[in-house]
């Protein structure tokens, strides 16, 4: 019996076989490969020269690295701590009274209508944002027509604006995802808990911190750690928007990545961008995990 068990798990690990293919050929390989072609100088064409550490030297004195890395910073709160909070409130309104006082119909149209962003092309966001935030677009009519006139301005295309414009911009996409993990959440959520919390006479926010954000610790985890992993690489919504600009205003180590290797040509230092990228991810990642794994102890 034994030995047909064992037989049995070696049959299993077959199955394993094209997913672990899959790995190194998408993922593992391509990594090693970016992280070898970091210590060269390289065109994309010819032999890779080795250089050593020169392109690591390099960054450490760019202002353009760590002018991407502060505005990383900044996307991190668009990106995850704006939209988890707002997700949150949101998700709650509507599970907990829109959907008690108006019905279940329309609590599903909001949270369709607020979802919407994500599953929209950003080429086609891109646009349609590109036109509401321009000189002669919607948000600088809207102003106008109201007499804030002298609040007009060029949202996209000054420095001193781009970035909160790109960083609202995230915000309108990212919400929804947010919204939708922590409503499918709320619904393994008992009833009685927001009933028993009701007659005591706890209102809207006291059952929000209460029970919703305890309750929701499971996918609170999850939404900020996709969400950071996702802020950490932003790239799409500064492509389609900005192109990094004006003057660097919203540039990203992704970005930045991309200029490098497409415009500059020098593949080996947007290796070494992208290999230093990865490291921070890979790590906040990891101290997420570790994190979780020591609350799910303590909780045992």
């Amino acid at each position: 019996m034994a030995g047909s068990a064992v037989r049995s798990r070696r049959g299993y690990y077959l199955y394993l076989i094209p997913g672990f293919v899959g790995l190194m050929l998408i993922v593992i390989g391509p990594q090693i490969a970016n992280f070898v072609l970091s210590f060269t100088a390289w065109k994309g064409v010819g032999t890779p020269r080795w250089v050593g550490s020169q392109n690591y030297e390099r960054l450490l004195t760019d202002d353009q690295f760590w002018g991407s890395m502060h505005n990383t910073l900044l996307y991190i709160i668009s990106m995850t701590i704006i939209p988890v909070l707002l997700g949150l409130i949101l998700a709650s309104l509507l599970f907990d009274y829109v959907r008690d006082q108006f019905g279940e119909r329309l609590s599903s149209f909001f949270r369709a209508g607020l979802y919407l962003p994500q599953i929209l092309p950003l080429t086609v966001a891109g646009v349609l944002w590109g036109w509401i935030l321009s000189p002669v677009g919607v948000a600088n009519a809207i102003l106008k027509s109201i007499g804030l006139g002298t609040f007009a301005q060029n949202w996209i295309g000054d420095a001193t604006y781009a970035l909160p414009a790109v960083s609202l911009v995230i915000v309108w996409i990212q919400v929804g995802y947010c919204l939708v993990v922590f409503m499918a959440g709320l619904s393994r959520i008992d009833p009685a808990l927001y009933e028993a919390a009701q007659l005591d006479g706890a209102g809207w926010w006291q059952r929000l911190v209460s029970i919703t954000v305890p309750m929701l610790a499971p996918e609170i985890f999850v939404v900020v750690l996709t969400t950071l992993i996702h802020a950490l690489k932003v790239f799409a919504p500064i492509f389609v928007l900005t192109q990094g600009g004006p003057n660097d205003a919203t540039l990203a180590p992704s970005y930045l990545t991309y200029y490098h290797f497409f415009t500059t040509q020098r593949v080996g230092y947007a290796a070494a961008i992208a290999t230093v990228q990865m490291i921070l991810t890979l790590g906040l990642a990891l101290m997420f995990l570790w994190f979780q794994t020591r609350q799910a102890e303590r909780g045992a």
